[in-house]
């Protein structure tokens, strides 16, 4: 054999390294997805919960005008960037483009052209009116409460920081003067030593209704709002959100707001960390038939928690328990974008807050789905 035979026979063993374009393509994205592919529970629970959601969609949309984007899709479209983590509405409508899995997910075709992103981000805001993150989350839950996962008797309630769309720059002072004028418009040098700040004497600029809150004395205090949560202790669920300004007292507030909704014939136990452990959160638990299964601070001070309830075994399952809560938390930040949010203003923030946190609850119905075959 010649080395020019050989070096022929190689190249053809091998394949060429060329890429023709086709005209047509027979494979549908369905097709693409493989059959165990995590999304494909998911999408057929969330299709069932947009079914059902269907009149309000109708409520929402005007019968005559041009048409606008299914919101079908553009739940599903959200969903996806809570799952994947994608960043930007920009960055969104890039995967979109050329992602098949994205595209199936969503309900596009492989010639249907992709949104731009300020009007998905507009088209996003009429969801926002009629308060469908609140809707799709109870429907949600619907599903977990008819498979018997959640516990109608324990819960828990915790609270963590979400980091506001503003920098620490535009904490600025409501009243006074101006000052000198910058020396960079852009990003101006800020002096802060020696400086009182409060949210009494200043506000922000960017987002007006971020508070400056510090977890505990000795942090760094961050503008941001406070994301609340009630778990279910049975299985680790989100059984109710609030998103608050950052005050002091916001947490024993908002638990008593949750707490009152579980208030019924029956008894039920309600954990917490040592931040719910004052007197008069206390006492107004139990005036509203619900055990406080709270963690006692006795650092400075006596504990509102005694032996009443404390010598129960209920109240140690109880603190094992409660732990679950900074699973969900973690997951909210570091999967559903809510460490630093990326929207103004309380109304919006408690939005995505909701909407990230059912998101969750379909992770965990899947999940659960799983284990029990």
């Amino acid at each position: 054999m010649g080395v020019t035979t050989f070096i022929k026979e190689a190249h053809a063993m091998r394949g060429d390294d060329q890429q023709q374009g086709a005209m047509y393509s027979y494979i549908s994205p369905e097709a693409r997805v493989p059959q165990d592919h995590p999304l494909r529970v998911m999408r057929t629970m969330v299709d069932r919960v947009l079914a059902e959601l269907s009149p309000e969609f109708d409520r929402l949309y005007a019968r005559t005008g041009r048409p606008s984007i299914a919101p079908e899709k553009l739940l599903r479209a959200l969903l996806l960037q809570v799952l994947y983590t994608v960043r930007s509405e920009r960055l969104l409508m890039e995967q979109l483009d050329y992602n098949l899995l994205f595209r199936w997910f969503v309900g596009l075709n492989m010639d249907d052209a992709v949104w731009d992103a300020t009007v998905f981000t507009k088209n996003r805001e009429r969801l926002l009116a009629g308060d469908i993150a609140q809707a799709f989350f109870d429907r949600v839950l619907a599903r977990a409460r008819q498979r018997q996962l959640l516990s109608d008797e324990h819960f828990t309630v915790d609270r963590t920081l979400i980091e506001a769309w503003a920098g620490q720059k535009s904490f600025k002072p409501t009243r006074g003067a101006a000052g000198a004028p910058p020396d960079d418009p852009g990003n101006p040098t800020v002096d802060f030593r020696g400086t009182q700040r409060t949210n009494a004497t200043h506000a922000s600029t960017t987002d007006p209704e971020a508070r400056l809150y510090k977890k505990a004395v000795g942090q760094e205090a961050k503008l941001g709002y406070l994301g609340h949560v009630l778990m279910d202790n049975r299985h680790g669920m989100v059984l109710n959100t609030r998103v608050t300004l950052a005050t002091g007292t916001a947490e024993r507030e908002a638990a008593l707001g949750m707490a009152a909704e579980l208030a019924g014939a029956q008894r039920v136990t309600l954990g917490g960390d040592k931040g719910y452990d004052t007197r008069a959160f206390v006492q107004a638990l139990r005036r509203g038939r619900v055990t406080p299964h709270v963690a006692q601070n006795t650092t400075c001070r006596a504990s509102a928690i005694d032996g009443r309830t404390t010598r129960h075994a209920g109240y140690a399952v109880s603190q094992r328990a409660r732990k679950r809560v900074e699973e969900i938390f973690g997951w909210l930040k570091t999967v559903g974008l809510m460490r630093k949010t990326r929207h103004r203003g309380q109304r919006r923030v408690g939005w995505m807050f909701t909407f990230t946190a059912a998101v969750y609850n379909l992770v965990r119905l899947r999940n659960l789905a799983e284990a029990t075959g």
